[in-house]
């Protein structure tokens, strides 16, 4: 029997799957972040604490492991990839394959071992498969280097409009008492001049009030959700374009909570008119199944085995990692 074993390193939590060569769960391990860019030490110790786990509940030895996944957040440059390859190395892996953590989002989203995956969580980003196995990503690093968006801007973007709203610049909008009820301020002079006084910083659930203010209309909400999703649109064109993949039938997989939960179609619709135009065979898809069941499915391609209909209906339904269920090893 061979086992295979997916990682999903993120910057809030970290999550490892063991399974045997039929897609049967046989150990879960969970830890912190898995983020090196954040703290190469607390990302390693998160790593090897949610693969030992795994291992732990399996019974087996990280040697047993035929080949292991990592899709890691911060995996996106080539100084990442210097820094993370002995970092793996030293908690013991000997046979595995680094990602950043879009492509298990990707490969956990479609049937096919292709395609592209959109992001927008806490940040966004992009990335693609080609059939021929070429990968890229566009963005994922911050507006100052070309993205847009995701909860850790549109934050900004809900205050700036609210404040925009109170000194005259622009039209009243329903953004300013949900975001006055947030903070915590009967004014917006209030919340201005605390802000200014004390440096503080828009918490990321600012972001989450523009899906209520659109749905009863709100204009300002409307134009930020509608601009995240012609950035996202961009972005998966430039990742369809570089990959050649105009002609092809493949998935782009949105994933991230801005994306998968509260959007009624604001962000989605300028996506699904960028990506139809770029490839009109394509697809988009919401993500539902644990992304790191994709990281499972993606070990088993890098050794060579293919994900067969029986391991993809049995493993795509696993929608939250805590009630995976996990079965007793055959000797």
């Amino acid at each position: 029997m061979a086992y295979y074993m997916g990682i999903d390193g993120g910057g809030s939590k970290t999550y490892a799957l063991l399974c045997d060569e039929h897609g049967n769960v046989l150990g879960k391990g969970r830890s912190g972040n898995g983020n090196h860019q954040t703290g190469a030490r607390r990302a390693a110790a998160s790593i090897s604490a949610a693969a030992f786990g795994a291992l732990a509940e399996a019974g087996l030895q990280l040697s047993d492991i035929r080949h292991a996944y990592l899709g890691l957040a911060g995996a996106d440059r080539k100084t990442d990839y210097d820094i993370l390859h002995p970092m793996i190395r030293s908690i013991g892996f000997m046979h595995y394959t680094i990602s950043g953590d879009p492509m298990i989002g990707l490969r956990a989203g479609t049937s096919r071992p292709y395609g592209v995956a959109l992001i927008c969580g806490t940040g966004t980003n992009a990335a693609g498969r080609s059939r021929e196995s070429r990968h890229y990503q566009c963005g994922g690093f911050d507006y100052m280097y070309g993205d847009f968006g995701g909860g850790g801007a549109l934050n900004i973007e809900v205050f700036r409009t609210v404040l925009r709203a109170w000194d005259g610049r622009e039209a009243p909008t329903l953004l300013t008492e949900p975001l006055l009820k947030l903070l915590g301020y009967a004014q917006v002079e209030d919340m201005f001049n605390d802000f200014l006084d004390h440096g503080k910083s828009v918490p990321l659930d600012a972001a989450r009030l523009l899906f209520p203010a659109a749905a009863e209309g709100d204009d300002a909400a409307l134009a930020i959700l509608h601009r995240q999703g012609v950035e996202l649109g961009k972005a998966a064109a430039a990742v369809i374009h570089r990959l050649g993949m105009e002609t092809d039938v493949f998935d782009v997989v949105l994933a991230g909570s801005l994306l998968t939960r509260g959007d009624r179609g604001w962000i989605r619709g300028p996506i699904e008119q960028a990506v139809h135009h770029a490839a009109p065979n394509a697809s988009v898809v919401t993500l539902t199944t644990e992304p790191v069941v994709g990281a499972v499915w993606s070990a088993l391609e890098e050794d060579g085995l293919i994900v067969t209909n029986e391991i993809h209906e049995k493993m795509r339904v696993f929608q939250d990692f805590e009630a995976i269920p996990t079965t007793t090893r055959q000797e």
